[in-house]
């Protein structure tokens, strides 16, 4: 682990932009029925937005809506079903002052959610869907870039790496270019190693402890580890609903080496941990 600062950036979307020399908490807002931690919890609009401006209240600057599971084993859910559950959701959220980014694998989703008013593309297969490339190069909006092997039917079988973190960069970085290369401009890129991703738990802690080694890539990092199988096991068995502290923790380790924002379930938790961290690193010590 090496303490690393974040970077002196500004992150445009729409008529909105993020400081990312500040640490963001991007919100979990699954209208799923079958998401790992909190399937079927928010999928009705109402509830979803209810529980967004919750999350937002509570400190998060973006609201990361998903209409797909990703979980491993999760089945494909049609395109037309992923856009029903998401874009009622995004034209309400629309109307608030917040950053939506969607957590979708189809251009045809996101272009549909991009009209409804969303803001960032976060894709957990790095754009690697027919379309999705020049898709993510037309719209000009700002994509995430996630490593990940295989599917999520198949991820858990495919975690053999000389090194994880040199394996994961070098991955990421041929997804990066792939973007580049089809006009995906380079300040639209954000990256994310992809906890729990075609990785075993001890392959996630190695990468935990040497994220700072992303930061050679260039790009702003998000870390999102919330809940993850991984957490669960370095706290001896806990399932997903007592793995906040944890996440917590892990997330702000990330943070110190140079994640400018977090994915969580837990807003408000993780919010009071990056005000504290403000707060002492505000003394300039």
């Amino acid at each position: 682990m090496r303490l690393m600062p974040l970077p002196k950036r500004v992150l445009q979307c729409g008529r909105l932009s993020l400081d990312l020399s500040q640490p963001h908490v991007m919100g979990i807002l699954n209208v799923t029925p079958d998401s790992f931690s909190d399937g079927g919890k928010h999928n009705g609009k109402d509830q979803a937005l209810t529980y967004a401006l919750q999350m937002m209240a509570d400190g998060a600057t973006v609201i990361d809506v998903g209409g797909e599971s990703t979980r491993p084993g999760a089945s494909a859910v049609d395109v037309d079903e992923e856009i029903r559950r998401v874009v009622p959701v995004v034209e309400e959220l629309s109307k608030h002052d917040v950053i939506i980014s969607i957590d979708t694998s189809q251009p045809e989703v996101m272009r549909a959610a991009v009209q409804a008013g969303a803001h960032i593309w976060n894709d957990v297969r790095a754009l690697t869907r027919p379309q999705a490339l020049d898709t993510a190069a037309e719209l000009n909006i700002p994509v995430i870039i996630m490593h990940m092997r295989g599917e999520p039917t198949t991820m858990n079988n495919l975690d053999q790496y000389d090194d994880v973190t040199t394996d994961v960069i070098a991955e990421l970085q041929q997804r990066v270019n792939d973007a580049l290369t089809a006009g995906v401009k380079p300040e639209n890129i954000m990256i994310d190693p992809g906890f729990g991703f075609a990785k075993n738990a001890q392959q996630n802690l190695k990468l935990l402890n040497e994220f700072y080694k992303l930061n050679d890539m260039g790009y702003p990092i998000l870390s999102a580890l919330s809940r993850k199988r991984f957490i669960g096991e370095a706290l001896g068995g806990a399932d997903a609903q007592n793995r906040a502290i944890g996440s917590v923790a892990a997330h702000l380790m990330s943070i110190q080496q140079g994640a400018c924002m977090v994915r969580t379930h837990d807003v408000k938790a993780m919010n009071d941990a990056i005000k504290v961290w403000n707060a002492m690193n505000q003394l300039g010590v």
